[in-house]
């Protein structure tokens, strides 16, 4: 059906401060009145459909675009949720953040993105100026968190899910997985596999990494090697030409190395690009792991062993549980452990 064209002359009246259509402008131009505009452009059912159509009609000529800022304050609620990560550059959140872009979005909310850069006080300053927007609810990574974060999140009364570990804090809401039985686990894999001078090598050194080392002496010391423990760290960030790098770095400090878990796949991919220019067979030399399961791992020469971790999955289940949140309804598994996966390839 064409859509029915406006027969009002009137021009569009803007607000002197700011020139913008309003939502008043919509309704005399449509020629009902301001609150059937505003239930039209929610999707109310209650209005006729004529009247919808004539909305949409004044929308479409005039320009307008809803206020969500005005919308927020006339109704004490926003149509944004507020996510807080370390990195955009980070694979790892890119994926993340397109799992809840893709849930929320369906469900009618919209993301205000804010990057943290693994800084406790940058947090605390992103994190301030959202709740100044009053967002319906908030995505924090990780557990770990400045006291004036943590009473920011508390004192602000917004639902909150914290993503990629799990928390046993009761009232708080999280999806991901154990990074220390991951960390664990791939360690456990390569002791399995008959290795027994295992290195684990850091970079970043955020908390879930240092999770992930803590689950590494863990493997050990259950299989009686705690005294083998090597760790290697570094506090710049993750990078392929970094894991070359660190490969060379651990082959003349530890030459008896067997093994090595390397905290990040973009490392362990460095690594075995190190390793065929060095001439270092992998895995007869010497073993190697990463973690996170990053696009192109398998295409490595050999193909790299890793811990897949289901970060999509995490993104879907965390948007689910926080509108289940911001609608006052009840949730089953406020902690919810979504695992993880050995992925057994042939560099280890």
């Amino acid at each position: 059906m064409p859509s029915r064209k406006l027969t009002t002359n009137a021009a569009p009246r803007r607000t002197r401060a700011t020139g913008r259509v309003t939502l008043a402008d919509v309704a005399q131009a449509a020629g009902v009145s301001p609150i059937t505009v505003s239930r039209a452009l929610r999707g109310e059912r209650a209005v006729a459909a004529d009247l919808v159509e004539r909305v949409q009609a004044a929308v479409a000529e005039l320009g307008y675009v809803p206020d969500p800022a005005a919308r927020a304050l006339a109704s004490s609620r926003s149509s944004h949720v507020a996510v807080l990560i370390p990195k955009l550059s980070n694979t790892v959140f890119v994926e993340l953040l397109d799992a809840l872009q893709r849930s929320l979005t369906a469900a009618g909310y919209q993301m205000l993105i804010g990057v943290t850069q693994y800084d406790a006080r940058e947090e605390e300053a992103v994190l301030r100026s959202f709740l100044a927007h009053r967002p319906a609810g908030l995505i924090m990574t990780g557990l770990e968190h400045s006291p004036a974060t943590a009473a920011l999140i508390e004192g602000s009364g917004v639902p909150c899910v914290h993503v990629m570990e799990l928390s046993a804090e009761p009232g708080s809401h999280s999806v991901g997985f154990s990074q220390r039985e991951a960390g664990r686990a791939i360690t456990q894999h390569l002791l399995d596999s008959g290795r027994r001078h295992v290195t684990y090598v850091a970079a970043q050194l955020d908390p879930r990494t240092l999770q992930r080392g803590e689950g590494y002496v863990a493997a050990l010391q259950a299989a009686g090697m705690g005294e083998r423990v090597r760790q290697v760290h570094s506090a710049e960030p993750s990078s392929m030409a970094l894991g070359g790098q660190l490969l060379a770095r651990v082959l003349k400090e530890a030459p008896d190395t067997d093994a090595i878990f390397f905290c990040n796949d973009d490392l362990a991919q460095g690594a075995l690009l190190a390793a065929l220019r060095l001439g270092v067979k992998v895995p007869e030399r010497i073993a190697v792991a990463g973690f996170n399961n990053l696009p192109g791992s398998d295409q490595m020469v050999p193909p790299l062993t890793t811990v897949a971790t289901p970060r999509g999955e995490i993104g879907v289940q965390a948007a689910q549980m926080l509108m289940a949140l911001m609608r006052g309804q009840p949730v089953e598994q406020p902690h919810l452990d979504l695992g993880f996966q050995i992925v057994r390839r042939a560099s280890a």
